[in-house]
């Protein structure tokens, strides 16, 4: 591994440890707290809808949102078919995500701390370059 994606790779591992830690924290395992952030912005939302937004096995997020109904996070209702559910975020569910929110905005002075607004700005950039060259390479090699 290169020194850049070793460093990437430790940054993102050490990164991802802390907020699982903060989830667990809030009764939240992982992957579940980025599903109820979204339905306190989007509303009710159907379970294939979140799966194609996150990119994400919808297998993995029909047990995710299971375990978020059975805690009391979301509620479920038949969707247009009996193959969907519509979920939709509870008061409990709620207040979880803005806790979230803040923990995330609490790591993320953390994560930045010493940088200048132009290099934040820059890094945000870079991220967001890295992620767009990262996809394109899986569409690319996906269509051969």
């Amino acid at each position: 591994m290169t020194g850049f994606s070793n460093g990437l790779a430790r940054a993102f591992q050490t990164g991802r440890t802390r907020l699982r830690r903060r989830g667990a924290e809030l009764g939240l395992g992982p992957g579940q707290p980025k599903l109820l952030v979204y339905l306190a912005v989007h509303g009710p939302t159907g379970q294939r809808e979140l799966a194609d937004y996150f990119e994400t096995d919808p297998a993995a997020i029909s047990r995710m949102t299971d375990a978020l109904v059975r805690d009391g996070f979301v509620t479920s209702a038949p969707g247009r078919d009996r193959r969907t559910r519509v979920l939709a975020i509870t008061g409990r569910g709620r207040a979880a995500a803005m806790a979230w929110d803040r923990a995330c905005m609490e790591e993320e002075q953390i994560m930045l701390a010493g940088f200048t607004p132009e290099e934040r700005a820059l890094f945000a950039d870079y991220l967001t370059r890295v992620r767009t060259n990262m996809r394109v390479a899986e569409e690319t090699e996906a269509a051969r």
